[in-house]
């Protein structure tokens, strides 16, 4: 038995010291990966959403205003994508799944007209509320400069999260959960 115990003080100070060699690294990854989520980020304004004019895929127009109106009291996602985008259709299935408990409100940038988002919708089984954005303004004005995004408003409309790139299905939830943290009135 004594001969285990200094094997494992020898295993604990090898772990320490590994730890804290690598630490700097980590933290150096860390400072990079949020540096690099600032940049992509930095043109979506904060505080409250514009209350944009939207054009849905289906032919019905409609503002942001009124389309959150529709889901009272709860935190919204606004999600950009591209028909062309390869990382948007690899997170397809996240936004799927997320809309089937969350309102999200997905935005075709750059992808065609009305009647080819429908059918890029239709062909590939996408169940989701569409805005057809297909010059890009939309997408500009809610400071989305590159695909895929995702933008989080709170109950009151106020901008909680946004993030540029693939974002898991959990990284989505937990924005939103955050957003519901974050807006409710204290009363």
């Amino acid at each position: 038995m004594s001969s285990i115990q200094p094997l494992w003080r020898r295993l604990a100070a090898r772990l320490r010291w590994h730890l804290r060699s690598h630490f700097g690294t980590v933290l150096l990854v860390l400072a990079v990966l949020a540096g690099a989520h600032l940049w992509q980020t930095r043109h979506v304004p904060s505080g409250p959403a514009p209350d944009l004019p939207l054009l849905l895929s289906t032919g019905e127009s409609t503002t942001l205003g009124a389309w959150r109106a529709r889901h009272p009291g709860q935190p919204v996602a606004l999600h950009v994508w591209a028909e062309w985008c390869p990382i948007c259709r690899a997170e397809e299935h996240n936004i799927t799944r997320l809309q089937a408990d969350w309102p999200v409100l997905t935005v075709a940038m750059q992808s065609g007209g009305t009647a080819q988002v429908q059918r890029v919708l239709d062909q590939r089984g996408l169940p989701w509320a569409t805005v057809v954005d297909d010059s890009g303004a939309l997408a500009r004005r809610l400071g989305v400069q590159s695909v895929p995004a995702l933008l989080v408003l709170d109950a009151q409309g106020h901008l909680r999260a946004a993030s540029v790139g693939y974002t898991s299905e959990i990284g989505m939830r937990l924005r939103l959960w955050w957003a519901r943290a974050l807006g409710r009135d204290p009363a």
